[in-house]
């Protein structure tokens, strides 16, 4: 009647499960007892009926407690029936794609769970747990985007929590326990490689959910097609949110990062994995002097990386020279050592003499006190006319109304005496204002009228003291971040909010 009835309510179909899970109650303490043979051979008969009369209710509705604790026993004692192939699938399916909250429903969680452990169980177990992943995210490819949101917070806590079963029980042989758990380690895997997946992934591995012993078994942390394939498919996302999740939500607290840096418990390859995250971070939004300084700890593995010829390392010493990063006078010299160790090395430093030398020309040679550019001008046109020139005395310019970026900071922060920048109506961003506010100390009037500017940004702000004008107007300021200016801010005598939030 429930399968067949033109009603439609949640309690069509939960009515009968309610009175199935009563009388499985019962059956389910009698299988407990000892029993022969031809019982169990009975039994098995049996409960593969029940399961299939069960099945189709359960596509339309979650399993009570009694039902799951059936549904696992049957998987466990039987991980090779055929009735677990055929209907175990669509059971769990519905599952983890309406689960809400596996912490009030950790049956269900089991009963997910002994079913991977069954598929993997198979001849061709690995195969069949892709398989069985694929059919939950088939809905969408590896750009669109999965109309059940619910399936990758379910998905990834089933995983954690069966790896952490098998770390917390510090099983005799934990390397072969790995290799046998290899399910849980793939899905997570193909779960990275979707990328409206991805963002939500990385929040959760940004913690590191695993205690130390799991990073120290290779078959786990390091190898590839381990869980070196997640965090490597993490880092070559192009978003900030994505691949700055690798540099942990605390100071305090370990990251990827220090994870993969040569000496350390999960580094197998050398640093190789290390400095493809370093080459990403510092390419995309890491070109500051902050991160610069919280690599103070790994410069011996960084100077040994350059002096195997490792460009990004090349590139991270120069970047620390010029900015000042490292104090020690001995060190700095033997960073510069180490740099005209290799050729590479030697052209990565003599074009940073050159930037040196062009500043303090830039500084002796003077120019125009005030700039104004064209209203269609572009990052291109900015990069050209900055470096043709000599603007050492330039106080004052203006980007208002131009197509200007982001981008365009790079040359910005060469500008050494600028009071006053205009970005009035531009592009300019969170991760240009994040570059100009670590440089641009000397910056006392701003203007970030109508730019996308946000929160993220804006309280990078408050390194500059200097600033007495601030404009605001029509940005996503929030009344929180606002207040943290004003608190941070003691020159500041001006500031326009006007249609913002804080307004």
């Amino acid at each position: 009647m429930s399968l067949t009835t033109p009603l439609q309510d949640e309690c069509i179909f939960q009515t009968p499960l309610e009175i199935i899970s009563k009388l499985l109650e019962a059956r389910l303490i009698n299988l407990h007892r000892e029993q022969t043979p031809e019982m169990r051979a009975n039994n098995k008969a049996l409960n593969e009926e029940i399961i299939a009369i069960l099945s189709p209710l359960l596509e339309r509705a979650n399993p009570t407690q009694d039902i799951c604790n059936f549904l696992s026993q049957h998987c466990r004692l039987n991980p090779r029936s055929m009735v677990v192939r055929d209907h175990y699938s669509e059971i769990t399916q519905r599952i983890l794609k309406h689960n809400m909250d596996f912490s009030k429903y950790p049956k269900m969680r089991v009963l997910v769970q002994d079913y991977v452990l069954a598929l993997n169980s198979q001849n061709d177990g690995t195969n069949l747990v892709k398989q069985f992943i694929k059919c939950i995210t088939i809905v969408h490819g590896f750009s669109s985007t999965c109309p059940h949101p619910r399936v990758l917070l379910n998905i990834t806590s089933l995983c954690l929590a069966a790896l952490s079963t098998l770390f917390e029980e510090r099983r005799t042989d934990l390397n072969s326990d790995i290799e046998a758990n290899i399910s849980e380690r793939s899905i997570i895997e193909d779960d990275s490689l979707h990328e409206d997946w991805r963002p939500g992934l990385a929040q959760i591995l940004q913690p590191i959910p695993f205690p130390d012993i799991a990073l120290t078994i290779p078959e786990f942390t390091s190898r590839e097609k381990s869980f070196k394939s997640v965090i490597r498919n993490i880092c070559s996302d192009n978003r900030c949110e994505v691949h700055l999740t690798l540099l942990g939500d605390r100071e305090e607290k370990e990251n990827w990062l220090q994870i993969f840096c040569p000496g350390s418990i999960a580094c197998d390859d050398e640093g190789d994995i290390w400095s493809f995250i370093l080459k990403n971070l510092i390419g995309c939004c890491c070109r500051r002097k902050a991160f610069l300084m919280s690599l103070n700890k790994s410069l011996g593995p960084c100077m040994l990386r350059a002096l195997r010829d490792d460009d990004t390392c090349q590139q991270i010493l120069c970047a620390m020279i010029e900015l000042n990063v490292v104090e020690s006078v001995d060190m700095q010299q033997q960073i510069i050592t180490t740099l005209q160790s290799t050729q590479t090395g030697k052209s990565h430093y003599h074009d940073l003499c050159q930037r040196q030398l062009h500043l303090k020309e830039l500084q002796q040679k003077g120019g125009p006190r005030k700039l104004t550019l064209p209203s269609r001008s572009t990052d291109a046109d900015v990069t050209k006319l900055l470096s043709c020139g000599s603007f050492g005395n330039l106080e004052c310019l203006s980007l208002a109304f131009t197509q200007v970026t982001s981008a365009c900071a790079e040359h910005l922060i060469k500008l050494p005496s600028l009071r006053y920048l205009n970005l009035w109506s531009t592009q300019f961003g969170d991760i240009g204002l994040q570059l100009i506010s670590e440089h641009l100390h000397r910056l006392q009037v701003l203007n970030l009228c109508e730019t996308p500017v946000t929160d993220k940004g804006l309280k990078y702000l408050t390194a500059m003291k200097n600033l007495r004008k601030l404009n605001l107007n029509s940005t996503r300021l929030s009344t929180q971040t606002f207040e943290d200016l004003k608190l941070k801010l003691p020159a500041l005598q001006e500031i326009d909010i006007r249609y913002t939030d804080a307004w």
